[in-house]
């Protein structure tokens, strides 16, 4: 379990910032924040070096590479089958998946996918879920428009 950190108001406002962008130039965080240029870059600096930021990444449009259709799947696995280390590595190998999460509840994993086309999710549902004899049930769940998150309409 990862330690907990004591941030201040400007560490919350700053990563607040930097989770919507964070190609945001210092000069127009610190205007956001009320604090210095120097001040922000240290306190990034900081954040980066405790692990509290852990990644700059980009968030790329997937209509433009051709996989608009976004599906949420929830999976249950035949607990008596195979071990669920060997189903998150046949996850691992599709490159449909975008996120996996084991979980508990109702379903063992959660996935989002994104694909081409529900054509394409079919042959997707068949090679993972349908032949594969550990795959107890699966719920599917298309999205029809991301209303909180990376790609958002804001």
């Amino acid at each position: 379990m990862a330690k907990t950190v004591d941030l201040d108001q400007f560490d919350h406002a700053l990563l607040t910032e930097v989770q919507t962008d964070n190609q945001t130039p210092a000069r127009v965080l610190a205007e956001r924040v009320g604090l210095s240029q120097s001040a922000v870059l240290r306190r990034l600096r900081r954040l980066r070096a405790e692990r509290i930021i852990t990644a700059d990444i980009s968030i790329v449009n997937p209509e433009v590479l051709g996989i608009p259709v976004t599906v949420h799947v929830l999976v249950r696995i035949d607990r008596g089958s195979r071990t669920y280390s060997e189903f998150a590595r046949k996850l691992k190998r599709r490159p449909e998946v975008k996120h996996a999460s084991y979980v508990t509840g109702g379903a063992d994993f959660v996935l989002r996918l994104q694909v081409e086309s529900m054509a394409a999710y079919a042959e997707f549902a068949r090679e993972v879920f349908h032949e594969d004899e550990t795959v107890s049930e699966y719920h599917t769940y298309v999205a029809m428009q991301e209303l909180i998150g990376p790609t958002a309409k804001r």
